[in-house]
């Protein structure tokens, strides 16, 4: 059911994402391409889908609200092209191909990003399947998550981090903003979007961060054990860069039960919901085998 599904879906937000970045123009063709270039670069077009899958888990239909959950591909995308940047992490690749500011330069890449986390509004304006009231609970939610106490702020404390040994404490809260955060808010503007009740959204939440927190650490193991052909960029790079890890602060064992009691967790969160929830479980049980 996992893979028959996720390929239902991504396909969904890929026609989405295309029709979303046809739908307006753009001063600069230059621009254009880059933009199109990192966003329609391929993936696992995960918080779209969690998005679409937590709709559905509380008795929605994911395809109504694909307008938001290409929003948050969007935002996501665009802090990939920032944190590949030469003055970030100074990455080649993503998604197995040159990063953007290998194609475009670093300028072109720094406003493609901006141009696409700024998009990802008028976009989530666009979702016909809402009220206004619904979409300014989701305007404020992906907000939230996306600033200075979510995935900026993440990105700016693993930045001053680069060089030390950070204790476990200040990594969780740096991954919580950095990923969770846009986890967290994908999940539940799915919550929102098909009207979830507050027992439900509440369920949702702890599922969501429990999912992030689980994502991150198979990440950290990935940057040690995976290939990268399978994960589309060079592995090591957190070491390169000498930044703390759940791996490097622990163990590679250690981590990996990590991210087996956080899937647990995860789980367990979605007991609630019954049945409608059973791709949810199985997209957070698929995180302690995922290969990229």
């Amino acid at each position: 059911m996992l893979q028959a599904e996720w390929k239902k879906k991504r396909e969904l937000v890929e026609a989405a994402l295309i029709r979303e970045l046809e739908a307006g123009e753009t001063l600069s063709a230059t621009l254009a391409d880059s933009m199109r270039y990192s966003l329609l670069a391929g993936g696992k077009r995960l918080r779209p889908i969690l998005l679409m899958a937590a709709a559905e888990a509380v008795g929605g239909k994911g395809e109504d609200y694909l307008a938001t959950a290409c929003a948050i591909e969007m935002i996501h995308t665009y802090s990939l092209i920032h944190d590949d940047l030469p003055s970030m992490d100074n990455d080649d690749y993503r998604r197995g191909k040159l990063t953007n500011h290998k194609i475009y330069g670093a300028g072109m890449a720094t406003l493609a990003g901006d141009a696409l986390l700024t998009l990802a509004f008028e976009v989530m304006m666009r979702q016909s399947e809402a009220t206004a009231a619904v979409k300014l609970a989701v305007v404020r939610e992906v907000s939230m998550a996306s600033g200075p106490n979510g995935m900026v702020g993440g990105q700016a404390i693993d930045l001053e981090s680069e060089g030390q040994r950070i204790s476990p404490d200040d990594l969780r809260r740096m991954h919580m903003g950095k990923t969770g955060a846009l986890f967290r808010a994908a999940i539940r503007c799915g919550a929102f979007l098909a009207g979830a009740s507050a027992a439900e959204l509440r369920a949702l939440t702890r599922y969501a961060e429990s999912f992030g927190f689980a994502f991150q650490i198979t990440d950290d193991i990935l940057d040690v054990t995976g290939e990268a052909a399978a994960i589309g960029k060079p592995v090591g790079s957190d070491e390169r860069n000498h930044k703390s890890t759940y791996v490097t602060l622990t163990s590679l064992s250690e981590a990996r039960e990590m991210a087996r009691k956080a899937v647990t967790e995860a789980v367990e969160a979605l007991h609630p919901l019954g049945n409608k929830a059973a791709f949810l479980r199985e997209l957070a049980e698929f995180l302690l085998s995922r290969k990229q």
